[in-house]
């Protein structure tokens, strides 16, 4: 078990995607990898726990099988990638 205690104090802002990231010290501290499942808990109005569910992590052979159905003969970029993930999202 890893003592929280010290990790009280960390600021983060909301995106206007409705999205935080954690600062790297606070992933350090609590081994956080990508991909790793963590649930948000109300406790008050103005309150949450995050937990960190401890599920065994997917492997990396898995990832890559399940990717290469999403593959094309002619690599897109990230750009247009991400043209196409934001596609929608304004109002």
């Amino acid at each position: 078990m890893i003592s929280c205690n010290n990790v009280s104090g960390f600021k983060v802002t909301l995106t206007e995607r409705g999205q935080v990231s954690l600062p790297a010290s606070l992933r350090q501290q609590l081994r956080l990898k990508a991909g790793q499942k963590l649930v948000w808990e109300r406790i008050s109005d103005t309150e949450l726990r995050l937990k960190v569910l401890h599920a065994p992590p997917t492997s990396r052979t898995e990832l890559i099988g399940f990717a290469a159905r999403f593959r094309q003969e002619d690599p897109r970029s990230t750009h247009d990638w991400m043209g196409e993930l934001r596609e929608g999202d304004e109002d």
